[in-house]
């Protein structure tokens, strides 16, 4: 077979982002990869520290001319969001990545492509190997565990970093220079799953909501993308008159990912058949018209399966608490910032709901670049869950990035990309937590910049990066290094 890679320029950039893509590195597995970066810092005679966590900070020396440079930090996250298809067979543990390449794009076979960030992990790694390189001392940093809340760069020690300039290479759009991000914290429930037969003279079905594109839930937040879980509980509402018993239900895989795919199994009285298929129909009819051509591989489908060996279904009054609470869990863009037009300033995204281990859970997360939009939006998620007797926890979270327009690194990253391609870039903020908010409170007084290249769809088996993309982000990465003084 072809190597998708093969003739691709930057070549060390390509080069090294084929071999961590055969490293499995999901979130709270980076040990391979996190000794993976320090096995390749000792052959090329640089010095690696790694922490008790895994992050990984190798140190550069300043080329030729260049030592009393500012020092740098260039920054990116080892894992990976591990999603694939309903059909793929993929195990994340130990599976390397297929890369697919489709003229410009380059994409995965069926599972999430791991460019965010594994491309700006694969350009650290570039920086390390390239001599050729003009620049001032460098330290190039790998952060863990990024996709699960950030707890890699929480977890940084004090004096881990020299530099007082950070350039985070996290960001998806080529053209563009972040200075700002959302804060974040997930909020879920839970209740102890009281089970009773099911009813007599009820067939077994499943109620299944496919073909969804998801998406990341902060970027993607505004697309207007459909989420299975709450499209299947609106067929869920309407097929309980009828009598349905829920025996189970499963959707949506990572709290950072708006959920693609949704199933349940239900207990349907046999005379009441007709009727629900019916509804059901009516339903793909309805979401399908909703969301158009944002979903054209929208599905949601009634099939008859075997009934579990137990037989069990939630107790009515489960039942309805949960039905009720999916309904009334707010998702989506709650507020748009009234002084970025397009950024959205506050969301929340129902991202998943399981059951298992005798219980039922719904996991939740919420984004703002508002510190009391983000109390108040969590409160209403909590809140929602109180009123229906679950138990509710809080993940730690983490801060936002506040705007600094006067920037000496945002300055010099503008001026050196108007120069190399002759117009300037957008500056902007992002409704997804980036690390910098993290390691500003970890390191005052760090002046910070994010950018990255054209990568689309991420937290997604659709997950792409635009090859042409990549060396302008190159080129534009090694201008602003040779010109950092």
């Amino acid at each position: 077979m072809a190597d998708p890679l093969e003739g691709l320029k930057p070549e060390l950039i390509w080069k090294y982002f084929a071999e961590i893509s055969r490293i499995p590195r999901g979130s709270k597995n980076e040990a391979a990869i996190s000794k993976y970066v320090c096995e390749t810092a000792a052959k090329l005679g640089l010095k690696a520290k790694r922490d008790s966590l895994g992050n990984v900070v190798v140190a550069k020396p300043a080329s030729p001319g260049k030592k009393d440079a500012r020092p740098c930090c260039l920054q990116g996250h080892l894992d990976m969001v591990c999603e694939k298809n309903s059909d793929k067979a993929h195990d994340f543990t130990k599976d390397p990545i297929t890369l697919v390449r489709k003229g410009n794009v380059l994409t995965a076979d069926g599972t999430t492509l791991g460019a965010d960030n594994g491309i700006g992990v694969a350009t650290n790694l570039a920086v390390m190997a390239d001599k050729s390189l003009e620049h001032g001392p460098l330290e190039l940093l790998f952060t863990v565990d990024e996709e699960t809340g950030l707890t890699g760069a929480a977890g940084l020690a004090g004096d881990f970093l020299q530099s007082k300039t950070l350039i985070n290479l996290d960001s998806e759009e080529e053209g563009f220079l972040y200075v700002g991000c959302a804060g974040g914290k997930d909020t879920l429930g839970t209740w102890k799953a009281e089970l009773e037969a099911a009813p007599a003279a009820t067939a077994c079905v499943s109620l299944k909501v496919s073909g969804l594109r998801g998406g990341h839930s902060g970027v993607d937040i505004s697309l207007g993308r459909g989420n299975a879980v709450k499209i299947a509980n609106r067929l869920l509402m309407k097929l309980a008159p009828l009598g349905t018993r829920l025996s189970s239900i499963n959707g949506g895989s990572k709290i950072n990912a708006i959920a693609r795919e949704c199933e349940a199994v239900l207990f349907i009285p046999k005379t009441k058949l007709d009727e629900a298929k019916q509804l059901a129909a009516e339903h793909d009819a309805t979401v399908h018209a909703e969301f158009g051509a944002a979903e054209e591989g929208l599905s949601v489908a009634l099939s008859w399966i075997e009934a579990p060996k137990d037989g069990k279904v939630f107790k009515q009054a489960l039942q309805e608490r949960l039905i009720h609470t999916l309904s009334a869990l707010p998702h989506g863009v709650i507020k748009m910032s009234p002084d970025i037009p397009g950024l959205v300033e506050t969301s929340t995204n129902v991202a998943s709901i399981t059951t298992a281990n005798g219980t039922v859970r719904i996991e939740t997360s919420q984004r703002s670049s508002v510190a009391s939009e983000m109390v108040e939006i969590v409160q209403t998620v909590a809140s929602v869950f109180a009123l229906a007797g679950a138990a509710v926890e809080h993940s730690t979270g983490y801060p936002g990035w506040k705007p600094d327009m006067k920037s000496p690194i945002l300055a010099l990253a503008a001026g050196t990309y108007k120069a190399l391609f002759g117009k300037a870039p957008e500056v902007k903020a992002v409704h997804a937590g980036l690390e910098c908010g993290i390691i500003g409170e970890r390191f005052p007084g760090m002046d910070m910049i994010s950018f990255g290249p054209d990568v689309q769809a991420v937290h997604s088996p659709d997950e792409r990066i635009l090859i042409d993309s990549v060396e302008k982000f190159w080129r534009h990465l090694l201008a602003l290094l040779k010109a950092l003084d």
